[in-house]
């Protein structure tokens, strides 16, 4: 007989969990039997639109009173590893919102939880569910372009509060403790792991932020990170000032031998002496079509977490955002260890 996951949720104050509670009902072997989170709302909210039948007022309630097999983690960024620490030493699996954490040091202490306990970690970056992005990080790893020269992603929109997002949420995201900066952290986060993904990890790293629109307090509202690779540059961008889309492909990667790029759901390769090519990337396949989906896979077949999700490469990006974000305050180039 199949086993069913036991699914508990820790803290509600992520909005991408609302939509992962779908993709976790939709698992014909899954119970998401419990949450916790100090919010009566929210917790109001997860019984009433998802049928969760027990609810507590924190995480760590939840914990001490659930049999569970995996926790599905909904925090502040600088909760993760408090909540991956607990979680793992009661043998839980982990699936954790992105990005991995507020700091390095916390990533840190993730990956050593579980690979202590030998459950696994699974970070939730939306684009690894992508078609266009599962198959931009394939041609490019591929070799589809020769080495890369540049790769560069922006993320941008107007503000978690102007675009809606629940207070529980923005609320956070606006305090440079719990998200570990403001725009730099939610959106730089995401070039950094296509970066680390497809790169690793670079000599140094040049970062910008600064509060150019908003006129309540904010950590920042834009933000720029420069890596520099032996023979490459990685850019990555961030805006929540931004009120239209984007004005041109993103992300866009150029190598010694062509161009790839993402724009509106398909690829465009661009080769020496032909013609654009645009790419209509295959759909997302089982186990990789969404987190919950993945973790599962993982879980029964004892594969590794590979590509943006996996436990080191998101790792290796809070390492880049880190020297990124000490080097925004202080004005200099940060050196990152060399490694062998």
């Amino acid at each position: 007989m199949a086993k069913t996951y036991r699914v508990g949720v820790a803290k509600l104050v992520h909005d991408h969990v609302w939509g992962e509670l779908k993709r976790w009902q939709a698992l014909p072997n899954v119970e998401v039997v419990a949450a916790g989170d100090v919010h009566q709302r929210q917790r109001d909210r997860i019984q009433k639109e998802f049928g969760v039948p027990r609810v507590y007022d924190s995480w760590e309630a939840m914990l001490e009173k659930e049999e569970l097999d995996i926790v599905q983690i909904a925090a502040e960024n600088s909760v993760h590893a408090d909540i991956t620490e607990a979680a793992v030493a009661k043998g839980c699996h982990i699936i954790s919102e992105k990005p991995m954490a507020a700091r390095l040091s916390q990533a840190n202490r993730m990956v050593q939880a579980v690979e202590k306990a030998g459950v696994r970690l699974l970070v939730n970056w939306p684009n690894a569910w992508s078609p266009a992005w599962q198959e931009f990080e394939r041609l490019l790893k591929s070799g589809a372009i020769g080495p890369i020269i540049h790769l560069k992603y922006r993320s941008a929109h107007n503000g978690p509060r102007e675009i809606g997002c629940d207070p529980e949420f923005w609320e956070w995201l606006y305090d440079g403790e719990r998200n570990g900066a403001g725009a730099y952290m939610d959106y730089c986060c995401y070039a950094a792991d296509l970066c680390a993904s497809v790169l690793g990890l670079p000599q140094q790293v040049m970062g910008m932020r600064g509060i150019f629109a908003k006129d309540y307090p904010l950590p920042d509202d834009n933000a720029m990170v420069v890596m520099r690779y032996p023979r490459a540059f990685g850019v990555a961008e961030a805006s929540w000032t931004q009120k239209v889309g984007y004005a041109s492909a993103n992300p866009v990667a150029y190598g010694t031998d062509g161009s790839l790029a993402i724009q509106n759901g398909k690829l465009l390769l661009q080769l020496p002496g032909k013609e654009q090519e645009t790419i209509t990337p295959p759909p997302t396949a089982a186990p990789r079509r969404s987190g919950p989906e993945y973790l599962i896979h993982s879980i029964e077949t004892g594969e590794p977490i590979e590509g943006y999700s996996s436990p080191r490469v998101s790792r290796d990006a809070q390492e880049i955002l880190e020297a990124g974000l000490r080097s925004a305050d202080s004005g200099q180039f940060v050196t990152l260890p060399v490694r062998d």
